[in-house]
Formats: structure tokens, sequence, C-alpha cells
């Protein structure tokens, strides 16, 4: 057997990090591509982490110095599986005490959208972009990561194609929705033994009737938000928007319990399961397995709406 070349160490205890992963990078240049990849991502940079930016050189004028160029070829021309690296970076996490996922966590879907120039990229089209708060050019990924109160750190990202990557477009039987992809990114990490109590997700997968449905067949427990206009499957009079549930009920100021105020049947109880159970001042859908999902929204493809709120576009 060859004996393998030693690669120059990443910076201090990234190193020991970086060389847990070694076994899958067939080659040296890619070992140290991978370093150095890992490096200019959690070096501090005053501007966007471009492959200038991580490679340290100036912008533009750097993009042929040597090391861009091998960042650029480990990125997107050698031959690692990107995916085993991930799968071996989540099982690294879920061994690790401090960082191993417990039941009082959460799953949060969200979709992170960045402008690009051209069509050459793949994935690459006019959609909306979170991050911008505008329809653009660009591309946009769904992404699942895992959160307490104290720690959270990604999972699993897939890039959205837009529908005119396929022949038939929207109904086209391999075009896959946001909605579709963020249902088996959810059902993946729980495959992948990723515990939590809920899934957590805004208002744009809220208020879709199917993915939550996807959820609950899934077995998946979830907490919605939800647009304050979105109503509630009922029978004439009944039927409410999360505004209406919220103004129902008022909190304790001594012990928290929740009364109800508004105008309901006297006697009725909350249904812990339904789609709309208040949550406080924000309207959310607390739901899991057994509850029965409304028609009043539109699930055939992706959402016609404005995407509401992306701190930082996802993470």
């Amino acid at each position: 057997m060859t004996r393998r070349l030693p690669c120059p160490p990443a910076p201090g205890p990234l190193e020991a990090y970086a060389a847990r992963f070694d076994d899958l990078f067939s080659t040296l240049a890619q070992r140290r591509g991978f370093r150095e990849y890992l490096t200019g991502l959690l070096l501090p940079r005053d501007r966007n982490k471009t492959l200038t930016c991580l490679a340290g050189t100036e912008p533009v004028v750097g993009a042929q110095h040597p090391s861009v160029q091998r960042l650029q070829f480990f990125l997107s021309e050698s031959t690692w599986d990107h995916e085993r690296v991930n799968a071996h970076r989540v099982e690294l996490l879920l061994a690790d005490p401090a960082t191993a996922p417990h039941p009082g966590g959460v799953l949060v879907i969200d979709d992170s959208g960045d402008r690009k120039d051209g069509k050459a990229t793949a994935h690459i089209g006019r959609q909306w972009l979170g991050r911008l708060g505008k329809t653009d050019n660009g591309i946009v990924t769904v992404t699942t990561c895992w959160a307490d109160e104290s720690l959270y750190y990604p999972l699993h990202a897939v890039p959205y194609s837009p529908a005119h990557y396929f022949p038939k477009g929207r109904s086209d039987p391999d075009f896959p929705t946001k909605l579709q992809i963020a249902a088996e990114l959810a059902r993946t990490a729980n495959a992948t033994g990723v515990v939590f109590r809920a899934v957590a997700a805004d208002c744009v997968y809220g208020d879709q009737d199917g993915f939550r449905r996807q959820l609950g067949e899934a077995g998946l427990p979830f907490v919605m938000a939800l647009k304050p206009s979105h109503g509630t499957w009922a029978y004439g009079k009944d039927a409410y928007t999360p505004v209406d549930a919220t103004r129902g009920f008022a909190r304790h100021s001594t012990t928290g319990a929740a009364r109800r105020t508004g105008p309901a049947r006297e006697g009725d109880q909350p249904d812990p399961t339904s789609p709309t159970r208040p949550a406080g001042p924000r309207q959310y859908a607390p739901s899991g397995p057994g509850s029965t999902p409304g028609p009043a929204s539109n699930d055939a493809g992706e959402p016609g709406r404005m995407h509401p709120h992306h701190p930082n576009s996802k993470h």
C-alpha cells in the first residue's frame, strides 16, 4: 500500500478536526484543499466569502493567484463526495456530548437565497431571494438546522432547481418544489438519528397544508407560523383565523394559565392539536401526526407570496 503523503496542517486545533475527514479524500491535493477551505470559512473577513476572500487574496486581481485556483479546482472539479463529507460531519456532531441533539431541541427548516449573475451556474434562475427581499437572478438552497437555547448548527442543504430546468416545467414529474425538498430533509434528519421536539418553520412553509400533511404522515410534530389571514377549516360561523384564536385567549398574570375570553361557546376547551392553537402574541400552528390541516391554502407549487423574514437569510 502506498504511503500517504503528509499534508500541510491547518492552523491550531482545526488540524485535529480536519484530520478526521482524511479518509474521505483520495489525494494530497484534496486534503490540502479541504483544510484551506475550512480555514477560509472560519477566519474573520471584512467582505463576502468569495473564492478570493476564502483564499485571502485581493478581489478580482487576485483571482489568478495559485491559492485561488487550487480552491476553485477543489470545489468545482475535484472528485470527492460532498454528501459523504457532510454525513461524517453530522456523525461527529451527534457523537460529541457537547453538540449531540436532545429531545428538547427543534429542527428548523428555511431557505436561503443568494444573488448570482449569469446563467452558467447550476440551479441559477430568477426567483425570490429572501436575503435581498425581492425577486432576482440567483440560487436558493433549502436547509435544515438543529437548535436549542444554547447552540445551533446546520444539518443538510439541497439547492432548489427552478422549473425551467425541467422539460415540462412545474408539471414535470421530476420537478421538486421547495416544500417537497423541505419535507424530505426533515425525514432525512429523523432517519439520521437527529432527535428534536418539533419541526419549526415560518409561514412560507406553515401556510402550506400539503407540507404540514407530509410531516404529519412521517410522524414528525411541528410548530409552524401562519399568516394572520390564514383561515382554518370549520363549519360556518365556527371558522376563524389565528388572530381570532389569539384574541379569544388571555393569560393569567400570576399562573400563566390560558383562559378563553372571546365569543366562543361557553364550556368549549382549546384543542391542543389544533392547527391554530395560539402561542402568545405571534400566530403559530402547533400540531402533529394526529391533526388535520385545512384546505385553505394552495400547496400545488411554490408559495405565491413574499418571504416574510430571514434574519440572515437562513442561519
